[in-house]
């Protein structure tokens, strides 16, 4: 019995002493993000809007004020998370290049990126190339023809806009090479290439791009399995903009994917949901739900998400979340099939490609979906949960040879794939 004891004891040890070794997150690093009652960004972009509202109401025919108008409604989206928004600046975009009679390249650009913002890929690629024709500011046309021809899966064109704009002291060519080498799966590379964009935003005091590039190599730090550099990266961008819901909701993450700790991780999405209230919030509430074997609060936090989508207009913006959704359930797995065409027709990219490979399987038609992953999906994309759907299809299609390799790499991408994949994983 004293042995017994003893070893009991050892094993409890052992057992705390993993727990604290996992733990990164630490409340008093970000708690005072979570409690800020005002919101200076938005408050200073709302100024702007003011501002120009006034300028333009004095002067109709500035059409120059309609634009700036719209940058700032562009902003407030990014800020808040509310799309009336983003569908503002649409509204002022389009006004803007109307009474231009679509000849101002800048004008143009920035109705596409609104465009890219909303899912609708293909419309930005007839603007972007309008603008190409045009001529003028070729080089800015090249990074946002780059940009849409990597959201479409236009690689090759994607890569000669890549080599048309190649600066290594050019900070929008580093970050999209840095996006380039992620696609091709380096992501060490990516990271060195981040690091030295965000040592020119650093070196020219660039406040904007300093928070973009330090928010993004939390990001890859993560992907990368560096969770300390993540958390650090994500400390850093909230250092200079305390509201960022997106920082906020890495360490969120990483309270439950890497260190388990579902309690903490709801506790920060009900602090930031508050003040930027996006779908994806319920989704992640869901996804700690099921973790717990919660399936009430699973269910809960699906059906807000479904009541939130349906009260407000996205668009197809979330559409690869639903088809995921749709699609482990057999009964919506034809609603999945349908969503997942639609995505293939306006996004052809191996992901889009990958939902609908995955709704056929989970349909029951293991062939067709093998069919169309090996033709669409199979070396084209690094993606863990693509890599994932794919081990599934193989194995329904009795081809377990093929899942070895893949199996291997999953297990190394549990960090990124969440906990819940752990087991789903493990029995491949």
């Amino acid at each position: 019995m004293k042995t017994l004891s003893v070893l009991l004891f050892a094993s409890l040890m052992m057992l705390s002493c993993n727990q604290k070794s996992n733990t990164i997150t630490s409340q008093k690093d970000y708690d005072k993000y979570l409690e800020i009652k005002d919101n200076k960004s938005r408050d200073f972009v709302q100024s702007e809007i003011d501002f120009w509202e006034n300028k333009f109401n004095a002067a109709p025919n500035q059409i120059l004020y309609l634009s700036l108008l719209a940058s700032n409604y562009s902003k407030l989206f990014e800020n808040t998370g509310n799309v009336k928004y983003l569908y503002k600046a649409e509204e002022l975009f389009l006004k803007s290049n109307e009474t231009y009679k679509y000849s101002v390249v800048g004008t143009i650009c920035s109705l596409a990126r609104n465009y890219i913002s909303q899912h609708r890929f293909k419309e930005a690629l007839v603007l972007a190339n309008k603008a190409l024709v045009i001529g003028e500011g070729k080089k800015e046309t090249q990074k946002l023809l780059f940009d849409v021809n990597m959201e479409l899966g236009n690689y090759a064109q994607a890569e000669q806009n890549l080599k048309a704009i190649k600066d290594g002291s050019d900070f929008d060519y580093l970050i999209r090479v840095s996006k380039w080498n992620d696609y091709l799966g380096d992501l060490k590379t990516a990271i060195s290439l981040m690091e030295k964009a965000k040592d020119i935003a650093v070196a020219n005091n660039n406040k904007s791009l300093e928070i973009w590039t330090y928010s993004n190599l939390g990001d890859l730090n993560g992907h990368a399995g560096n969770i300390q550099k993540s958390y650090d990266y994500y400390l850093k961008t909230l250092e200079l903009e305390p509201n960022n819901s997106y920082a906020l909701k890495g360490i969120a993450w990483i309270a439950f994917s890497h260190e388990r700790n579902t309690a903490e991780a709801n506790r920060i999405i009900d602090k930031i949901s508050k003040r930027h209230h996006t779908p994806d919030f319920y989704l992640l509430k869901a996804q700690i739900g099921e973790y717990e074997n919660n399936m009430v609060a699973k269910n809960e936090n699906l059906t807000a998400y479904f009541q939130m989508l349906e009260s407000i207009n996205y668009g197809a913006m979330y559409n690869k979340y639903n088809v995921l959704i749709y699609a482990d359930d057999k009964r919506t797995a034809s609603k999945a099939v349908e969503i997942a065409k639609i995505e293939v027709a306006h996004r052809p990219t191996p992901d889009s490609y990958d939902l609908l490979a995955w709704s056929y399987y989970n349909l029951g038609d293991a062939k067709k979906a093998l069919e169309i992953a090996e033709k669409y999906v199979v070396g084209k994309s690094f993606e863990p949960k693509l890599n994932y759907h794919l081990a599934t299809i193989y194995k329904a299609n009795n081809k377990e040879a093929k899942i070895v390799s893949i199996k291997e790499e999953l297990l190394n991408s549990i960090y990124e794939l969440g906990p819940n994949m752990e087991q789903k994983i493990s029995n491949l």
